[in-house]
């Protein structure tokens, strides 16, 4: 166990040898509140080398937010079909039935929220355009099949537990749907990139993909933030993510690439977990490089692909995420350990004129 039990990463989670698909490789990493009452969300992850046969899942708790990491989601829905990959996500709302395919193996990431659905979030100032616009997001072209299957598996998770009944044919035969109650899936390199071009650094909120509001206005029962490849131009400032306390809890997983402010250590596939309150921020290195850089216009993230998980609540641990997969970097905490004292005791303030 980390020494450090509220600031925690986890290694990249393991995808099984033996045969798994989507549903048996669901694990739950943490979570707050409960779908008992409708409030509340849940981290999760997946592992699977499979496609589901001849079975479906819906979730009667609340909304799943996919995140592929590895491998391609072929996912059927009574809407139709979704193609997912890594660098894209979608959204599987609360009752949807669904069915993943999968074309080998394939890790991904899972945020659940209990009490609403995801929304785009109010842009303010921003204006008409800017972050992720509605134009970029795709729904399913209808899509059925009329085919009888001698025990067809309807799998309902409700209120955090998995329930099985059997039925004669496949529920992918919906012929044509209307509305706009339905599954949707997002490109991440479309996302429109808003940053501070003068100085300081701006809250991440800036990177915010989808939101799930709660009930008091500006306080997110969960956001969807990603981290893009874009431009730093800002003068006088130290670029990185500053050293911080939020009154938000922080999950974060790294799709591809190095993660701009811990280039070790946190590796595709892997976790963390920055609880409210505590502190974080950069690791040794970046810290020593960003402090030393010429602060000329440079290009940030490229190549690289994290998100974050933010949530007003507290996230507490399963016994899973904690010791079962046995996945928790006990030494992550050291990153911060070389961090040196940069007080000048010779420094005196210039007289003001």
């Amino acid at each position: 166990m980390s020494k450090d039990h509220l600031n925690l990463r986890w290694n990249p989670f393991d995808i099984p040898d033996e045969e798994v698909d989507f549903v048996n490789g669901l694990r739950t990493v943490c979570g707050a509140g409960d779908p008992l009452s409708r409030n509340g969300c849940a981290v999760h992850i997946y592992v699977c080398n499979v496609s589901m046969t001849n079975s479906a899942l819906y979730n009667s708790d609340g909304d799943f937010l996919i995140v592929p990491q590895q491998g391609t989601l072929d996912i059927t829905t009574e809407f139709g079909k979704l193609c997912v990959s890594p660098n894209e996500i979608c959204v599987i709302q609360q009752g949807m039935r669904f069915s993943v395919g999968v074309q080998g193996p394939s890790r991904g990431y899972i945020l659940e929220v209990y009490n609403a659905h995801f929304i785009l979030p109010n842009l303010g100032p921003i204006g008409a355009n800017g972050l992720a616009n509605p134009r970029d997001f795709l729904t399913p072209v209808a899509w059925y099949e009329d085919r009888d299957v001698d025990g067809f598996r309807i799998i309902s998770k409700y209120q955090g537990h998995l329930f099985e009944a059997l039925q004669g044919h496949s529920p992918f035969d919906v012929v044509a749907w209307h509305g706009n109650y339905v599954p949707y899936k997002y490109n991440l390199k479309h996302f429109m990139v808003i940053n501070a071009t003068a100085f300081d650094h701006a809250d991440p909120s800036i990177f915010t993909v989808l939101t799930c509001p709660g009930t008091k206005p500006g306080v997110a029962i969960a956001d969807f933030v990603i981290f893009p490849p874009r431009w730093a131009v800002q003068e006088h400032t130290f670029r990185p993510p500053y050293y911080h306390r939020n009154c938000m809890s922080e999950f974060m997983g790294l799709i591809y690439g190095n993660y701009e402010a811990k280039e070790e250590g946190f590796k595709p596939g892997g976790a963390s977990l920055h609880s409210m309150m505590t502190p974080h921020g950069p690791d040794v290195d970046c810290f020593n490089g960003a402090s030393t850089a010429e602060l000329t216009p440079v290009r940030v993230a490229d190549g690289t692909q994290s998100f974050m998980f933010e949530t007003s609540l507290g996230l507490g641990l399963t016994q899973w995420g904690e010791e079962t997969c046995r996945k928790i970097d006990s030494d992550y905490y050291k990153c911060w350990q070389g961090l040196k004292k940069s007080f000048d005791l010779n420094w005196k303030p210039t007289p003001k004129k």
